[in-house]
């Protein structure tokens, strides 16, 4: 246990646990995680109920109380003892970097088949035994965390007492071309909305990604920004409040007529960036590649999708794409390219048992969003009816960060998981 303190509405404690870097080998090279306990400052003594969350990504921190957008969390801690989990190679947790990492490519590979969703579950089964014993938890899972959710009721459903899933329902069965060719319709369809709202902003980003094709425009790292990493500034199509941010990016665009102002280049860099979560980038397609490889899908697939050209007209972002030219531009993933296409080409376990899912006893409440960028809604449906007793909440009046956004999401989960909606 670490250190405690209180602020307004929190009280918080930090846990540090070594765990096995492979669950496979636990007498091997060990790694740290870290997990924040947060409860309401009144009911520090109260034997509470404990509730794991489980964090979008791969490759984010947990959200940091009081920092970052988290509505859901005033609402748990009316009910609950909250265990905010940096999963492995996140935030507090040993983190995993080009710092960190191996030098040689085949051994940081190596090493990185050990941060799915498998070795987070495998890591709170741990957490659990080690701070409340033989007590099943709650377990919240949002985006990713709910492919951790779905992982755990596969490996571990006897760790579970409950579970509330938001935005992240997996494919039991797709393979990552399959995935990825959903998401490029979804994320046209994203860009569809977006420019309905902001049509004066088509004329802006194609005039921004023809200029980046004649100019050298640098970030602040000192690489020059291309057109289709400009495409990629998408990503935050998908949240609600990013939607609009996006548009008041590109109102600062162009300083002097013909040079794009810092204040944009920043800002671009911002999105683009990967320094706070190099994870996410060289793990992302291993989290859809259920028992295959993924062979850079998503940058194989797009192919297929000309509208997504960064010259086409009319232009389109990307979204939640992972492409090799990032290891080749961004400075914090230059020195892994070797390493990612090694990660891109191992075949990867399956994470999910539709054996075991098909017998388990543990409620599930879970909120799948109809306009969903990031999961497919006909995806997360399917792998619905694969859970007995699942109730579904299925809405299109939350975007994807719904959680955080609104404390009613969880609330009407946790009332779906009751019986009480």
């Amino acid at each position: 246990m670490g250190n405690s303190f209180v602020r307004p509405g929190y009280a918080c404690t930090d846990h540090f646990l070594d765990v096995p870097l492979d669950h496979a080998h636990p007498s091997g090279p060990a790694i740290r995680v870290y997990a924040r306990e947060v409860v309401a400052p009144g009911r520090r003594d109260d034997d509470l109920p404990w509730l794991l969350y489980l964090q979008g990504g791969p490759g984010n921190k947990s959200p940091r109380p009081g920092s970052m957008p988290a509505a859901w969390l005033a609402r748990a801690l009316q009910d609950y003892r909250v265990l905010l989990l940096d999963q492995r190679g996140t935030g507090r947790s040993t983190p995993l970097n080009r710092q960190t990492l191996p030098a040689d490519p085949k051994a940081a590979a190596e090493h990185l088949r050990h941060f799915r969703a498998d070795s987070i579950v495998r890591d709170a089964e741990l957490l659990r035994r080690h701070l409340i014993g033989d007590r099943p938890w709650s377990v919240l899972g949002q985006s990713f965390g709910g492919f951790c959710t779905v992982t755990y009721l596969s490996i571990a459903p006897e760790g579970l007492s409950e579970a509330f899933i938001t935005g992240g329902l997996p494919s039991l069965t797709a393979t990552p071309d399959e995935w990825y060719r959903a998401a490029y319709r979804r994320i046209a369809a994203a860009n569809e909305r977006y420019f309905t709202r902001y049509p004066g902003d088509q004329e802006v980003a194609r005039r921004i990604a023809a200029h980046l094709d004649r100019a050298d425009e640098r970030l602040p790292g000192g690489e020059r920004l291309t057109a289709r990493r400009f495409q990629s500034i998408g990503i935050g199509l998908g949240h609600s409040a990013q939607f609009d941010n996006l548009h008041y990016l590109l109102e600062e665009a162009f300083i002097g007529g013909d040079r794009l102002s810092d204040t944009f280049l920043h800002g671009v860099n911002a999105i683009v960036s990967f320094a706070a979560q190099p994870l996410y980038a060289l793990i992302h397609e291993s989290c859809v590649s259920n028992g295959t490889a993924s062979n850079w899908a998503a940058a194989r697939v797009v192919e297929e999708f000309p509208e997504f050209a960064p010259q086409a007209d009319p232009f389109r972002f990307l979204g939640e794409t992972i492409l090799p030219s990032f290891f080749e531009e961004d400075p914090v993933l230059v020195p892994l390219r070797e390493c990612a296409d090694l990660v891109a080409a191992h075949e990867w376990p399956a994470l999910y048992d539709p054996e075991r899912l098909a017998s388990t006893t543990v409620p599930v409440a879970a909120a799948v969003y109809y306009d969903d960028m990031y999961v497919d809604r006909e995806m997360s449906m399917a792998t619905a009816a694969a859970i007995p007793g699942i109730r579904t909440w299925v809405t299109s009046e939350y975007a994807h960060n719904g959680l955080s956004a609104d404390a009613a999401v969880l609330d009407r989960l946790i009332a779906l998981r009751h019986g009480e909606a």
